[in-house]
């Protein structure tokens, strides 16, 4: 039966947009309320930023040959990342501590807005076709954003994680050359091992230039490293490396990879045995196919998504501050092309899943625990590897581009074709 503007049905509608079209009046309040319940929250509660008090205290460590003895007191955590991330970290070691902690925060609130901005610049029907999400748009979502579990985890432990998600939109998204596109990836594959699976979007999406520059430029990071403490580097890519027990424990709820989750459900590390080989089987066979369909679309945020969420399924280790890239997720899901109702479904669980900060709380759980983790403790320890996987289902059943010249388009690169953005 249609539906008119006296169809009791359309009410929900109706009132739904003017809902939307009132916050996109009020977005730069809104951003400005956003941060001022930040602020709050900090003064109240200042978070204890110990991953950059990492970063902080271990990158002189790079200049003695102790880089990988280091132990942050009292809790002991060491430094995990390779020797170039000690060499980029160390200007921040000759800054006082007060300011690092400041400044560390305001740049990975910038860094939020530039992951917005950058991952609308890469839909393929933004709703600003000339400027992606649109200003507006832009500051409701980092507005909201803030607010979404590994968003806040990440601020609140001082990690780098918004830092190179930015670096590598920003490559993928505002590069104009090649050259510039694979040093954005290159650098942050350099500085932390996870975005490396930004050279498979490269690949996926056929800009070979800017990958064999990624490749080249993450091969002139481990040579840097290798120049500035050759025994670290030799320590840290010929054992540090596979060894994820030094980072934390798989098992942990706190991990939210394959592994984690499979380790969960069946009580014990499961490694890179069979259960881990088939579930990894299984999800490179739907990503493979997400990525293609979204490639086959021209569909650059879909396909980087669908890398981006599989490297971090694959990984031994992903915890919960890893998964910032369910912003430019969300962003795909509300907007990107395919079957609305599951792409719903997929944001609603994301929604869920992130601003319910669901993981903490199964945390907490955790660690009260007498011993080990009851069966329903383990399913829902699944939470962001189901999102996951709800979201490579929405890429892939968007289907690939119909008929005529569109089946044929090929994807530009991100440079080509958003150089008029």
């Amino acid at each position: 039966m249609p539906t008119g503007p006296t169809d009791p049905a359309s009410k929900p509608i109706r009132v739904l947009a003017l809902v939307r079209q009132r916050a996109l009046d009020h977005a730069a309040r809104l951003l400005l309320l956003s941060l001022a319940v930040h602020a709050v929250a900090l003064a109240v509660a200042p978070p204890d930023p110990f991953d950059l008090r990492v970063y902080w205290e271990a990158a002189p460590q790079v200049r003695t040959g102790e880089l990988y003895d280091f132990r942050l007191a009292p809790s002991g955590l060491p430094f995990t990342y390779p020797p170039f991330a000690a060499v980029v970290f160390l200007p921040l070691s000759y800054v006082p501590w007060p300011v690092a902690v400041v400044g560390w925060h305001l740049l990975s609130l910038g860094a939020l807005a530039v992951v917005v901005g950058c991952a609308g610049r890469l839909l393929p029907n933004a709703p600003s076709p000339r400027r992606g999400l649109g200003r507006d748009r832009v500051m409701l979502w980092v507005a909201g954003a803030l607010w979404l579990e590994p968003v806040r985890h990440t601020l609140d432990l001082g990690q780098v994680n918004l830092l190179l998600a930015a670096l590598v939109l920003w490559g993928l998204a505002s590069a104009r050359e090649a050259g510039a596109v694979g040093a954005a990836v290159g650098v942050a594959a350099g500085v932390k091992l996870t975005p490396a699976v930004g050279g498979a979007y490269l690949l996926v999406t056929r800009q070979w230039k800017a990958a064999l520059a990624a490749g080249g430029v993450f091969v002139g990071t481990l040579a840097l490293g290798w120049s500035v403490a050759p025994r670290e580097s030799e320590r840290y890519w010929s054992s540090l490396v596979v060894e994820p027990e030094r980072v934390g424990q798989v098992t942990s709820v706190r991990n939210q990879s394959l592994r984690g989750a499979l380790g969960r459900a069946l009580g014990h590390d499961v490694g890179f045995d069979a259960p881990w080989l088939l579930a990894a089987l299984v999800v490179i066979a739907l990503a493979g196919y997400a990525g293609w369909v979204a490639a086959r679309r021209a569909d650059l945020l879909g396909a980087l998504v669908a890398v981006q969420l599989t490297g971090l399924l694959l990984v031994p280790i992903s915890w919960s501050h890893h998964w910032v890239w369910c912003v430019p997720t969300m962003i795909w899901l509300l907007y990107g092309p395919g079957r609305r109702a599951l792409r719903l479904a997929a944001f609603a669980a994301w929604a869920f899943a992130a601003a319910g900060r669901v993981v903490p709380q199964l945390n907490r759980v955790e660690e009260v625990l007498p011993a080990g983790a009851p069966a329903l403790l383990a399913a829902a320890g699944w939470v962001y590897a189901v999102c996951a996987l709800l979201t490579l289902a929405a890429i892939a059943k968007a289907g690939p581009a119909r008929t005529g010249r569109a089946a044929q388009r090929r994807p530009r690169p991100a440079s080509e074709a958003l150089g008029r953005v």
